[in-house]
């Protein structure tokens, strides 16, 4: 992830350290990204780019219940920052609290009319919730967002919308 407050580490290694991690990260070596977020200063271990690396670190390790607050601790800083919102959205449904997944996301819409991640993902929590009607209505916006082929594939093989299988494949 590239973070463009990055460049304000007085320590050069600290940075490399947050790179280093996020390479990690991707990779999917989680425990190399482990060590290096330990490495880095202690002064800065609340910088917004550490946060975000920790969060990434997180969602990829499926830790729910430690991503929820430092998201809503990044969201608080970073509102404008789309993928906070969906990933503790993510999260909380994760948790199986997928009511308030569908009402901390649902601001979103409005605020990324561009974004079909987060009509996706409402879909989805609609479809847990058994609001199918409201659930197409939300997976049809994404589709007019992000193309036919590309949302109806995942969204085939989305178990969260798995009730919704057969007119899915109708579209």
């Amino acid at each position: 992830m590239i973070v463009e407050f990055e460049n304000h580490f007085a320590n050069p290694a600290d940075k490399f350290h947050v790179d280093a991690a996020s390479g990690w990260i991707g990779l999917g070596d989680l425990q190399s990204a482990r060590d290096e977020l330990k490495q880095i200063s202690p002064e800065i271990q609340n910088h917004p780019a550490v946060l975000m690396v920790q969060s990434e670190l997180l969602f990829a390790a499926e830790d729910w219940e430690s991503l929820l607050p430092l998201t809503e601790k990044l969201l608080g800083q970073f509102p404008k920052l789309d993928f906070l919102w969906i990933n503790r959205s993510y999260a909380l449904h994760e948790l199986k609290r997928t009511q308030a997944a569908f009402d901390a996301l649902l601001p979103a819409a409005k605020k990324f009319p561009k974004r079909w991640l987060i009509r996706y993902n409402l879909a989805c929590y609609c479809s847990q919730l058994g609001a199918e009607a409201e659930a197409m209505n939300w997976l049809q916006k994404a589709i007019e967002l992000a193309g036919k082929s590309e949302v109806k594939a995942m969204a085939l093989e989305d178990p969260d919308l798995k009730p919704l299988r057969q007119a899915i494949k109708e579209l």
